[in-house]
């Protein structure tokens, strides 16, 4: 799995952020925003100006997996 840090710029003036659906109001989650060339782009809520973190599809599938491996372990 492999993830690109990448500052705010280039694919992410465009990109429609959506925040997490367990974020509870208090700007402590995650927002995520699908770019061109099917990649998903993660960034802090508290941080919307500062970097996001790339992934491919399968990349954040992985990733996903490997939390919710890790949660039930």
């Amino acid at each position: 799995m492999s993830a690109t840090p990448l500052s705010p710029g280039g694919l992410l003036i465009s990109a429609r952020w959506r925040r997490s659906s367990r974020s509870t109001g208090m700007n402590n989650c995650v927002e995520a925003a699908v770019l061109d060339g099917g990649l998903l782009a993660v960034r802090d809520s508290k941080r919307t100006d500062g970097p996001a973190v790339l992934f491919t599809g399968s990349a954040w599938t992985g990733f996903l997996a490997s939390v919710r491996a890790d949660v039930h372990a």
